[in-house]
Formats: C-alpha cells, sequence, structure tokens
C-alpha cells in the first residue's frame, strides 16, 4: 500500500505536536494552590546564577545573577533587563519597611543595604570578634526590620581557597535594627534559604545538607525555641560531595502554606509541615517568591533560568516575601 506525501507530513506534524505538548512544563493539581496542565511559562534562560526573586514596589520582579554580580529585573510583561551592576556577588534580596533594599553578598562577604545609592552601607561583615563570613546566602526582614540571615560557611569553589580558621561556621543570624548582630542558631550542617510564616512566630530555614526543613518558635523577647523538623523533603540523595536535599530558597502564601525549591521542584507543605504536591521544573529550582497584580503569580529561578506560574491563592501581603 502507498503511503502519500500528505499522509507522511500529517503524521510527522503529529509526532512534532506531541513531542512539543510532553516537553511542556505544566504543573499537577495542588488543592488550593494551582490548577492541573497549568503551564509554566519559561521567562528566559541563560543567566550565570539565579537566586533570591522578589516583588518589587513598581509591580516588576527582581532576582539576582550571582556569578555576574548584578541583579536583573522582570517587567510584568516577562521582559527583562539589567536593574543593577556591580553588586559584590549578590546573593538574595530583601526590602526592609523603611525601603532600603537589603542583600546578602558573596565576593567580600557580607550583608548591607544596596539601595538607594545614597544610603548604601554594610550591616554586618563580622562575628565572635573578627571572624568572617564564609558565604552569606539568604535573608529575610521581618516587619520590625530585623534582618533574618543563612551563612552557609565557606565556599568550597573559591579560589584562592579561603583560611578556614579566620571564618565562622555555617550558622543563622538576625541583626537588629540598631545593627546589632546575634547568632540564633549554629547546628546545622548547610542553612540556606531562610522565611518567617505569615505571623512572625515561627521562623523556617532549608537545610541543604538534611532531608528536612526546620523550624523554630519566635518568643514574644525574640529568642528562638528548640530546632525541630518541620517538613519531610522529597529527592533527598546521597552524592560524591556527601548528602543533599537541595533544599534551597523558601516562601510563603497567605494561607500559611510553605514552598520549598529542592532537588524534586517545587515542594509545597501545610502550616501544620504536611506535604501537599510538587511542582516538577525543567532544571532545578534555586529560589521563588510571589509577585506580579495580587500577588497570585509564582516566580521561580534556578539553574540559569526564570520561570512564573499563575496560582490560585496569594502570596503574603505582608512583607515583600
Amino acid at each position: 500500500m502507498k503511503t502519500s506525501a500528505k499522509t507522511v507530513l500529517a503524521a510527522a506534524l503529529t509526532l512534532t505536536t506531541l513531542s512539543a505538548l510532553a516537553q511542556e512544563a505544566v504543573t499537577p493539581a495542588i488543592p488550593g494552590v494551582v490548577n492541573a496542565g497549568t503551564r509554566i511559562e519559561l521567562i528566559k534562560d541563560g543567566f550565570k546564577g539565579t537566586e533570591g526573586p522578589i516583588a518589587a514596589p513598581d509591580g516588576s520582579v527582581l532576582f539576582t545573577e550571582n556569578q555576574n554580580a548584578r541583579v536583573i529585573r522582570i517587567a510584568p510583561d516577562g521582559s527583562t533587563s539589567v536593574f543593577l551592576d556591580n553588586t559584590n556577588g549578590v546573593n538574595a534580596l530583601a526590602y526592609a519597611p523603611n525601603g532600603d533594599l537589603v542583600a546578602v553578598q558573596t565576593l567580600d562577604p557580607k550583608v548591607g543595604v544596596i539601595l538607594p545609592l545614597g544610603s548604601a552601607r554594610t550591616l554586618a561583615a563580622k562575628v565572635d570578634g573578627g571572624l568572617g563570613f564564609g558565604r552569606p546566602n539568604d535573608l529575610v526582614v521581618d516587619r520590625k526590620g530585623f534582618v533574618y540571615f543563612t551563612d552557609s560557611g565557606v565556599n568550597a569553589n573559591a579560589n584562592p581557597k579561603p583560611d578556614t580558621s579566620k571564618i565562622a561556621k555555617p550558622a543563622v543570624y538576625r541583626i537588629s535594627p540598631e545593627f546589632a548582630i546575634e547568632r540564633l542558631a549554629g547546628d546545622i550542617e548547610r542553612p540556606n534559604g531562610i522565611q518567617l510564616s505569615p505571623d512572625e512566630k515561627t521562623l523556617y530555614v532549608a537545610n541543604t545538607a538534611g532531608e528536612h526543613v526546620l523550624a523554630y518558635d519566635i518568643a514574644a523577647n525574640g529568642k528562638l525555641g528548640a530546632k525541630r523538623e518541620f517538613a519531610k523533603l522529597e529527592g533527598f540523595r546521597q552524592t560524591d560531595n556527601g548528602p543533599t536535599s537541595g533544599a534551597d530558597g523558601l516562601a510563603v502564601d497567605a494561607e500559611g502554606r510553605l514552598y520549598v525549591a529542592s532537588n524534586a521542584g517545587v515542594q509545597v507543605f501545610s502550616p501544620k509541615g504536611e506535604a501537599l504536591g510538587v511542582i516538577a521544573l525543567p532544571k532545578r529550582p534555586q529560589n521563588l517568591a510571589f509577585a506580579g497584580p495580587g500577588k497570585k503569580t509564582l516566580y521561580v529561578v534556578g539553574s540559569g533560568s526564570a520561570w512564573r506560574i499563575p496560582v490560585l491563592t496569594a502570596g503574603y501581603a505582608g512583607r515583600v516575601k
């Protein structure tokens, strides 16, 4: 039986269409969070180091391109541009209540205000009488202006190798509005993403080297309670460099659900730590934030790419993230 050229062409087009559909990233159903089949839009890829997204006051989204030491802006229409250059390797961003843009910086490790330019200053660069930070990683600023941040420890890829005797061990810190720095936790192997619950009574910390997101109750006097395992992560595995869950950036929505960028994708947990579902992405995500009108779009960055996903819930509106 002869096959016409038209039939062959139609079959080829069908296969092409099916292949394209198979490659299109879509979400599973997570009740209250996202509908099944929602398209995950690739905004752009090819960035060198993608971290720290936050909603900006003008309706855009900012994130850091760490390896190029700059901040990238995503406009509401999805176009991208360089927002700020020569940033000392900024890795994560947060707006303080007074409008200052605060950042953790990795080249000369410190935490400081980077905008407005006339107010740029260092908030913390040394601890314990002179020890430097290894690699400040993520931060969140509460409604009172306290800056919570993580230091993941010595950068294994640093060249030249740093003198470890002059660098503090991995830890979680808090800087007061009066610029006093306090170590909150020093018993986490690799503290990474950090976030507060909407009521700011719980502090969450992602431990990249562990299988759980950790949580601490925050007392009225600001002191932390005992560390507890809040949520178990999928994707935990052993590698040549040790165990890893890939646990990285964290975000919360208006209902107090916690979103975790990890090896498995974006994992969503209830306020009680119950696993609600996983949004798989084409590449491993590193950080995420709610932004856009009503904060009902989830922006995710990682592995050199940036995506956005329309969601059913709104992000928490009481802080920028």
